[in-house]
C-alpha cells in the first residue's frame, strides 16, 4: 500500500489521503444510462436569482449547524433536508441547481459529496465546506478559480461570505465552470479529456511523480 496510487472518493487529508501519490476519485450520479448528458446545462446567471442551493440528508456532525443557522432564515437562501425522491422532487432539486448562482457542498459522514460534480453539471458555482478534501484533478485544475472554499468553522458566516464575491469574480467563476465542465462528463464511449480520461490521467501523473520521487 505504501507504494501503491490509491484512487479514492473519500480524499481526506486527515485520514490518510496523500497528496501527489492518491488520486481524488469524483463522486458521480449516474441519471440515465441511455443519455449520460441528460438535463446538462443550466439557467444563465441573470436566470439565477437564488444565492445558495442545498438539499441533503443530514448525516455528519456540520448539515446541522448548517440547517440550524440558514434554513428558512433568507428567501435567498435555499437550505433544506432531504427532498423526496420521487421524480417530482427529483426535477425540483434539479431545477434549484440550475436556477441559484452558488450550490453548497457542505460534507457529511465523509469530506465528500456527489453535489460537488452535480454543480459542474448544472453551471452552479460549488461551495466546497469540507475541511481537509482533496478536490478531484486538483494537479491540473485551478479550484479556486471556479468554486469557492469555505471553513467548516465560517458555516455561520456563509451568506455574508457568498455576498461579499463580487459580481465580476462571480461571473469569471461560472464561465470557467462552464470549461471545466468538460471533464466531469461520462460517455458511453470515451471521449478526449472527459472523466474517464481525467481520472486516468491523475494516476498517470501521480505515479510519474512517484517513480521521480524515487
Amino acid at each position: 500500500m505504501e507504494t501503491s496510487v490509491r484512487v479514492l472518493c473519500n480524499s481526506n487529508i486527515a485520514g490518510g489521503f496523500k497528496i501527489q501519490k492518491d488520486v481524488s476519485l469524483p463522486v458521480t450520479y449516474v441519471r440515465s444510462a441511455e443519455d449520460l448528458l441528460k438535463d446538462l446545462g443550466g439557467n444563465p446567471p441573470s436566470a439565477r436569482p437564488v444565492l445558495a442551493f442545498f438539499a441533503g440528508g443530514i448525516h455528519g456532525y456540520l448539515r446541522p449547524i448548517l440547517l440550524q443557522h440558514w434554513s428558512e432564515k433568507e428567501p435567498d437562501m435555499k437550505i433544506f433536508g432531504p427532498m423526496p425522491r420521487d421524480p417530482e422532487g427529483k426535477a425540483k432539486y434539479r431545477e434549484l441547481m440550475k436556477s441559484s448562482k452558488y450550490c453548497i457542498c457542505a460534507r457529511g459522514y465523509e469530506v465528500h459529496t456527489p453535489r460537488v460534480v452535480e454543480s459542474i453539471h448544472y453551471e452552479c458555482v460549488p461551495v466546497i465546506i469540507s475541511d481537509n478534501y482533496v478536490p478531484p484533478f486538483f494537479e491540473v485544475l485551478d479550484w479556486e478559480s471556479f468554486s469557492v472554499f469555505v471553513l467548516e468553522k465560517d458555516v455561520r458566516d456563509l451568506r455574508n461570505i457568498l455576498l461579499s464575491i463580487p459580481e465580476e469574480k462571480y461571473m469569471k467563476m461560472q464561465r470557467r465552470l462552464k470549461i471545466v465542465q468538460q471533464y466531469f462528463l461520462w460517455h458511453k464511449n470515451p471521449v478526449k479529456y472527459d472523466l474517464f480520461h481525467m481520472i486516468l490521467h491523475s494516476i498517470w501523473y501521480n505515479r510519474v511523480f512517484q517513480v521521480k520521487s524515487e
